[in-house]
């Protein structure tokens, strides 16, 4: 509450240099923190570590949803996120994406080169939102998933500030959400909408638990917005990619020649990968996650005892010097030809361990991918990023450049085309 992404660094100064766990108390409760492939290899220990019950309650219930796959251990767990991984991790999947992410990137730039206003946090949050609701397979017209993008955004932005309010904002967005998307489930079952085959909607419409049966409406409906949700929730790096950008302009002129250089388009530039993968590396987004020690449990030394939790230090890992060469510098030529990220211990942003089997996000090749279109749009040189707003406050949870990063046109008077909305988009029966 007090110390927001500093908290772990302040943990870590009780302990030796390079420390690789450290005793404190969370919640009442015993707890160690860990980072490191050692922390990695112990937090994602199926056998020693389980995740139900583990987030603090306010996180839970708003982030992820009440039931949802993140509280869930053992072949419960592995059962309902199989469904994640054959709808959002195979590579088909992810090329579905991209013609949706050039069109809406390519209307975001269009509307910057006119005069328009948004920063890079909103423009990403509308065109990541609506790229991957028509991924998804759900209908309504593009203001109106820009208008759930929204709420999913504000989510995000509230859902760890209990004290402030915008949590009961978040609070209040979430049970529309929830609304919405149970709707929508009722009426892919009820035969009232069409949901295409191999879609994310079609697939959380007719699922099946490990009984045979299909899961309530409602809880479809909150793993439907977790196949959804978490590429909005990128737009936070976005706005993050917009601050480095300002700051390094040789990466942003570097990676505006090779989209050039390549036709123009917005997705696939190995450049701007790269640039989105160091982002994600050092921008402070999800700070540390949790568990319950199902046994007693010890770490170079450290123990707690089972019951306690162990946390794992998301940002301290992707950050710390013995895991990564100049941890502490922001280069993005240490991602040039990495195709096979995952196996990378210490590169967790969206969590470790095993796709199929442990915790890392199924749809994190889905975010890379709006990442990169985000960090190659910034880079057009027909737009500038201004340097008002990017200061960050580290003492909120989750953060980002106050401004969210203020786009405009280069020069005034540049013409460009409009931004074509998308016709053929069914209406959505309950906007």
């Amino acid at each position: 509450m007090t110390r927001g992404y500093g908290f772990g660094a302040a943990i870590w100064e009780r302990a030796h240099a390079g420390a690789r766990a450290v005793p404190m108390r969370l919640l009442g409760r015993p707890a160690l923190l860990v980072r490191g492939v050692e922390g990695v290899a112990t937090f994602y220990d199926n056998d020693r570590i389980a995740r139900h019950g583990a987030m603090p309650a306010f996180v839970q219930e708003t982030l992820f949803g009440h039931g949802s796959v993140h509280s869930l251990d053992g072949t419960e767990h592995r059962h309902r996120k199989s469904t994640f991984v054959d709808v959002a991790y195979e590579d088909a999947a992810v090329e579905a994406l991209k013609p949706l992410l050039e069109r809406e990137w390519r209307v975001e730039l269009d509307e910057w080169i006119a005069g328009g206003d948004r920063s890079a946090y909103d423009a990403g949050a509308g065109a990541l939102g609506r790229a991957i609701m028509h991924w998804a397979g759900l209908p309504g017209t593009d203001d109106a998933l820009t208008r759930w993008s929204g709420r999913m955004a504000q989510i995000v932005d509230g859902f760890g500030a209990p004290y402030s309010p915008s949590f009961p904002l978040a609070a209040a967005n979430r049970a529309w959400s929830d609304r919405h998307a149970r709707k929508l489930i009722e009426a892919v079952r009820a035969g009232a909408l069409d949901a295409p085959e191999g879609s994310a909607l079609r697939a959380w419409a007719w699922h099946r638990d490990q009984s045979d049966l299909l899961l309530p409406a409602h809880l479809a409906g909150i793993e439907l917005q977790n196949s959804i949700r978490p590429m909005v929730a990128v737009a936070r790096f976005v706005a993050f990619a917009a601050k480095e950008l300002h700051d390094r302009p040789e990466w942003r002129d570097r990676i505006a020649a090779s989209v050039e250089e390549r036709g123009g388009a917005l997705v696939d530039d190995p450049i701007a990968v790269a640039f989105a993968q160091e982002v994600r590396r050092t921008a402070p987004f999800v700070p540390v996650l949790p568990g319950w020690a199902t046994t007693d449990i010890e770490v170079e030394g450290e123990t707690v005892p089972k019951g306690g939790r162990v946390v794992l230090d998301i940002l301290g890992t992707n950050t710390d010097d013995r895991s990564w060469e100049r941890a502490g510098e922001f280069d993005p030529a240490r991602f040039l030809g990495v195709d096979d990220y995952e196996a990378i211990d210490t590169f967790i942003p969206h969590g470790g361990a095993d796709v199929a089997t442990g915790h890392r996000c199924p749809g994190e090749k889905l975010a890379i991918a709006g990442l990169a279109a985000a960090v190659a749009t910034l880079s057009d040189p027909r737009v500038r990023i201004l340097d008002e707003g990017l200061d960050v406050n580290r003492r909120r949870l989750p953060t980002k450049p106050v401004s969210g990063g203020k786009v405009r046109a280069a020069a005034a008077g540049v013409a460009g085309s409009p931004g074509v909305a998308n016709p053929a988009a069914p209406k959505c029966p309950f906007h």
